[in-house]
């Protein structure tokens, strides 16, 4: 059994977060080809990249497992689904200059979740976490009133996502071999995508001796990194400190729109972010005193 190394677990807590928070430069670079096309790649090299990893990272009978019980495999089959619909959503926002929007819906991810507890799993909300919640739903008819119009880009990317995790707690498979199910069950329909599809930039022989053809195939390394990274620091880190650590990869999201890509932060938006972020740090402050109540309560008279 491996020793815990708090200091190795946030390196890598940091390396996963970073990584998906610059997830916005590897997309921009491929800008010129469609979003399907993007995520049809992205299935297909991550299946192939994460089956390549199953056969030297060890992952004891996690196939037998699955096959013991097929309910798994639907599950599986329904969150991939989800997934997939996140990376479309995201992918979309940031060759079309919603960055603002995408972060927006990762940061109201986390109140989401303490919300679809509570409402699907009766988990019972403390003061402090209705507060959160209360904040955040503030922010979201704030911009309804002042624009007009609900932030659905953000409220699909957070629904996707807070979803996606609700239903892989069903399958009880490891994030690696989970995800290579994943793909795999939705590697059929990418590649009837590109079948149905030969005028695609991919389809053309000419499109693999350029430099967007590594950068297409880079889409599996580029998926499974971070989350290699995130597997590993949470064998060293509580997974409530993983929780603090989530809001760095919005956060580089929202800088890089605004400082790279010229995204216009408008009024109405910033008092959007700034209740949410005011829910988010209270959530956080309602954690560290769970936490802290919870180790009383372990050390002993």
């Amino acid at each position: 059994m491996s020793t815990i190394n708090p200091r190795r677990g946030y390196l890598l807590g940091l390396c996963a977060y970073i990584v998906w928070g610059l997830f916005p430069l590897y997309f921009k670079a491929l800008a010129a080809i469609p979003v399907l096309e993007i995520i049809a790649h992205r299935i297909i090299w991550s299946a192939l990249g994460g089956a390549l990893l199953l056969l030297v990272w060890k992952h004891a009978n996690w196939w037998r497992e699955l096959l013991a019980n097929p309910k798994r495999l639907a599950v599986l089959t329904l969150s991939g689904l989800l997934i997939a619909c996140n990376w479309l959503l995201y992918v979309w926002a940031v060759n079309n200059g919603q960055m603002l929007e995408a972060s927006l819906g990762y940061y109201i991810n986390p109140l989401l979740n303490v919300l679809l507890g509570m409402l699907l799993l009766g988990e019972r909300l403390r003061r402090l976490q209705w507060l959160a919640v209360g904040l955040a739903a503030l922010g979201v008819l704030q911009q309804l009133w002042q624009v007009g119009s609900l932030p659905w880009l953000s409220l699909a990317l957070a629904c996707s996502f807070a979803f996606y995790g609700l239903i892989r707690k069903q399958a009880p498979v490891a994030a690696l071999p989970g995800l290579v199910v994943e793909t795999w069950l939705l590697l059929p329909a990418a590649l009837i995508w590109l079948l149905l599809n030969p005028q695609a930039t991919s389809a053309q022989a000419a499109f693999w001796s350029t430099s967007d053809a590594l950068w297409l195939m880079a889409a599996g390394p580029v998926t499974l990194l971070p989350l290699l990274c995130f597997n590993a620091a949470a064998r060293h880190l509580p997974y409530t400190t993983l929780g603090f650590l989530q809001y760095i990869a919005p956060t580089l999201v929202v800088l890089q729109a605004v400082w790279l890509f010229g995204e216009h932060f408008e009024p109405s938006k910033l008092l959007t972010f700034a209740l949410i972020w005011a829910g988010l740090l209270v959530y956080s402050v309602d954690a560290w005193l769970s936490i802290r109540r919870q180790r009383a309560v372990a050390l002993p008279d």
